[in-house]
């Protein structure tokens, strides 16, 4: 395993934040100003729909052309600046591509740094101390308990990230999607995928 370690630098405390965030939803729920389920709808559909979309047509684009794939492992920064794609925590970001025999895992071991304009919101489970703790010294049965099972001969890297620079996984390519337009194949890429704890999507799966 490769543990890929970047941590130069002073990372926030974010259970203060989430701390006062969480008392404040408390409160307006109290006195009927906020309704929980629509927070948390909110919530679900910056995670799962909205954010990772913009991650998945950079992903999308990639399977279809070599030569931006190339690219983008090379210099992500110049890629993501001609698409336009902008926002908070991607100042920095390296790409880190899935192939046989190599399976890569974003984790920030000291505290959530995670690409938020490609991916959105970051998962609650990725923030969690469990998480960040035990993908680094047993990844392998992280990633079974949360489905995904790798072949013994896989090598898995794990790339922690920092306020200096965030990582994205390139899922490797699903078969059968030969001749698929970018717009197809960006369907089959997820939020987790791009983080390392999945696969993407199975075509036969749809």
């Amino acid at each position: 395993m490769h543990d890929e370690h970047g941590h130069g630098h002073d990372h926030h405390d974010a259970s203060s934040p989430e701390i006062r965030v969480e008392a404040l939803e408390d409160l307006l729920v109290e006195k009927g100003l906020a309704d929980r389920e629509r927070i948390d709808a909110t919530i679900r559909r910056f995670e799962h729909d909205i954010g990772p979309m913009i991650g998945a047509d950079l992903v999308a684009r990639a399977w279809a052309d070599p030569a931006l794939r190339k690219r983008l492992l090379d210099d992500a920064d110049t890629v993501v600046a001609e698409m336009g794609m902008r926002g908070p925590e991607i100042e920095h970001i390296e790409v880190k591509a899935n192939e046989p025999g190599v399976h890569n895992v974003v984790v920030c071991t000291l505290c959530s740094c995670y690409p938020w304009a490609l991916l959105g919101l970051p998962p609650n489970w990725y923030k969690s101390p469990e998480y960040r703790a035990r993908v680094v010294r047993e990844p392998r049965a992280v990633l079974a308990e949360m489905g995904l099972e790798l072949e013994p001969e896989t090598k898995v890297r794990i790339w922690d990230s920092s306020s200096e620079t965030r990582f994205l996984v390139l899922p490797e390519r699903p078969l059968g999607t030969d001749g698929w337009p970018f717009e197809r194949l960006a369907q089959l890429v997820t939020r987790d995928s791009m983080i390392g704890v999945a696969r993407a999507t199975d075509p036969d799966g749809q």
